[in-house]
């Protein structure tokens, strides 16, 4: 067993399993009740940047393999892995923000939440995750897909440089002219980056002043047809609205319907004006069956901490999660009939699917210089959600039966901050354009080659120099 290491080092805690208050940090570092079943050797609770350094050169002596954590968001628990140290950067949470250059810097535990309120006496805003307790350290590492994202991109994007402790205890900042490729692999690599990041520094945009919402809900059976006019309608609506079709396990009984399973279109405009916003969504207020609609929202105004708020009752707290995501070459026309059947026999009620239409702005000049791809001109995102240990395995199950219907060759891609790495080794490798695939291979023994960091690129240098899809 490696020996402890000298009291003094660390200006955080250092938690060995055995330790008391190791078992309550382990399941902090997760935000999904369901907790994998390993169990890092070590817990380092970092202070400030100051402890990095020394953590890598102790794991490195003690021949232990490093994960980090910045809000534990990640469903997989990735970040937990068997006779590891894992790095918990969560006290890292420093915010400052400069109205005059329209930047902000800020620690990879700051949340959502907490970006959206430090800007909005600034009236600036940033492509933050639509599930507001995500942390920017794993949003940001694995490309971002936030609000609006069809305007500004990948959250990705908007970073500027970023602050990271290489696997050698070496600190250095990286952009687009400093440590260039670094820089490339940190927008994008995901859980597989090799350096810890203690800091980026964020572009911020100009607030949308009338951000507006809408919605139509209807019976899962028609299915086919509301996402048919949906996708065709939202593809040729303005780049600021967001649209996103949204299955629903179980939707609660109306005047004219009993409870059951849902489909709902959601639309929500970024826009500078109420006349504009009003304007953008008009076309979806068109909707040639709308009095067959469950129910109806017309367009009202919101906010990011609005648009939080729902999201918050779509993930709660305190809930067991299995998620799992999809780019598909194939149209949404024939991905949605497909997941609707599965999504009917859920065991949870709380399960849904989520499929944003164009959920990334295709603009080439927003996507380069970055590992983010999105190899599918469709995307699903499902999320098995329940709360009963005992229904771990019917939920999991269920997972995976919908990713196998939507996807029934295994050959689609994922994102890679919302997928299970853990259920086949070839999924990375499918989250990635083959170029850049061979790209982070490369980097990654460049950076890492003693493979001090846990990851799912080339994971010993004995491996081929090139892993070529």
């Amino acid at each position: 067993m490696p020996e402890r290491t000298p009291a003094g080092i660390f200006e955080g805690t250092l938690l060995r399993r055995g330790d008391p208050g190791y078992d309550g940090a382990r399941a902090d570092a997760v935000w999904n009740g369901l907790t994998p079943e390993r169990f890092p050797e070590a817990i380092l609770q970092a202070a400030t940047e100051r402890d990095i350094p020394p953590a890598l050169a102790w794991a490195r002596a003690q021949g232990l393999r490093v994960s980090t954590r910045s809000g534990g968001h990640n469903w997989s628990g990735s970040q937990l892995r068997d006779g590891g140290l894992l790095i918990d950067l969560s006290r890292l949470r420093h915010c400052s923000v400069d109205p005059v250059s329209a930047t902000a810097e800020v620690g990879p535990a700051v949340t959502g939440t907490d970006l959206v309120e430090a800007l909005a006496p600034y009236d600036l805003a940033f492509p933050v995750g639509h599930c507001p307790s995500v942390a920017v350290g794993g949003f940001l590492l694995s490309g971002g897909l936030g609000w609006n994202s069809r305007v500004w991109g990948p959250a990705c994007a908007d970073v500027l440089e970023i602050r990271a402790v290489t696997a050698d205890g070496r600190t250095v900042i990286c952009s687009e002219t400093e440590n260039a490729d670094l820089f490339w692999a940190a927008r994008g690599a995901g859980p597989g980056f090799f350096a810890v990041v203690t800091g980026f520094r964020l572009g911020l945009h100009p607030h949308p002043a009338a951000i507006t919402a809408t919605g139509l809900t209807f019976p899962l059976a028609d299915v086919e047809r509301v996402t048919g006019w949906a996708v065709r309608t939202a593809r040729d609506l303005p780049s600021i609205v967001e649209t996103a079709l949204a299955l629903a396990a179980s939707g609660e009984a109306t005047a004219t319907a009993p409870p059951g399973p849902r489909i709902t279109v959601r639309a929500t405009a970024f826009a500078a004006t109420r006349d504009e916003a009003l304007a953008a969504l008009e076309p979806l207020g068109a909707c040639p069956f709308a009095e067959q609609a469950l129910s109806r929202q017309p367009p009202e105004p919101t906010s990011f901490a609005s648009l939080h708020d729902g999201a918050a009752r779509a993930w709660p707290s305190a809930h067991r999660y299995a998620a799992d995501t999809l780019w598909s070459a194939e149209s949404y026309e024939t991905l949605m009939p497909r997941v609707a059947g599965v999504l009917a026999r859920a065991p949870s009620g709380k399960s849904l699917v989520l499929a944003p239409v164009q959920p990334v702005s295709p603009d080439p000049a927003l996507l380069r210089n970055m590992a983010f791809s999105a190899p599918g001109e469709s995307y699903l995102a499902c999320y098995a959600v329940w709360d009963d240990p005992a229904a771990d395995e019917a939920n999991t199950g269920w997972l995976r039966e919908t990713l196998a219907a939507a996807d029934p060759s295994g050959r689609g891609g994922h994102y890679i901050a919302e997928a299970d790495l853990e259920a086949d080794a070839d999924r990375a490798r499918r989250s990635y354009v083959a170029a850049d695939w061979v790209r982070l291979q490369e980097l990654k023994l460049k950076w890492d080659p003693d493979n001090v960091f846990h990851s799912y690129l080339a994971p010993v240098p004995q491996r081929a120099r090139l892993e070529r899809p």
